[in-house]
């Protein structure tokens, strides 16, 4: 017959009771999804409807791509589609990050969510910790990052050179942060295995 846990005493208890305070940030970030979501829809929305020949919505679709000094296209063309796409790609990529951070951060911070049975369970949340929370949301912003210097490349002749250069510079960065969380985390790894066996 297994023991009895000791209870909290008063003030651990509610120092730790104080982590629900989070549930509104999580509930917060849930309610920015669907935001994203009606973003999607109506940018995809305004390029079928463009496709289609429908003139508010390749208007609409025009000034969403549009680069200041570059001149506007007068009907839809692929690079004007492709931005459009990229742009969606975009949404869905800062969703998925959503998505981490809201089920991850949960799960790590606030309270278990018991997903061990279901069959939906992300394959990344049965090992998920900070360590891996972290880099997995600075593998998702590098593509974020991507995506946006893409978007620049394509666009590249409507752009300051300065401009390119900084953004190129502060994608680097990004992917060096990257590498650096996750070489921290093996570190961190296995040191933590050999004082396990030691």
């Amino acid at each position: 017959m297994t023991e009895p846990k000791p209870k909290l005493r008063p003030l651990p208890a509610f120092i730790f009771m104080t982590r629900w305070l989070q549930l509104p940030l999580y509930l917060g970030l849930i309610l920015a999804q669907c935001v994203y979501v009606f973003h999607f829809w109506v940018e995809l929305k305004d390029l079928i409807g463009a496709a289609f020949g429908n003139d508010a919505a390749l208007q609409h679709i025009i000034q969403a791509v549009a680069v200041p000094n570059s001149p506007l296209p007068e009907k839809l063309n692929e690079t004007t589609i492709m931005l459009v796409v990229l742009g969606l790609i975009d949404v869905v990529m800062i969703s998925n990050l959503l998505v981490m951070v809201i089920i991850g951060g949960y799960e790590t911070f606030v309270s278990r969510m018991n997903l061990d049975t279901h069959p939906d369970q992300p394959e990344w949340l049965s090992h998920v910790n900070a360590s891996v929370l972290k880099t997995k949301l600075a593998m998702a912003i590098i593509g974020i990052s991507s995506i946006h210097l893409l978007k620049t490349f394509i666009n590249a002749a409507s752009y300051p050179s300065e401009v390119i250069i900084a953004q190129t510079a502060i994608h680097v960065v990004f992917l060096l942060s990257a590498m650096a969380i996750a070489y921290t985390d093996r570190l961190t790894t296995i040191t933590h295995h050999d004082s396990k066996h030691h």
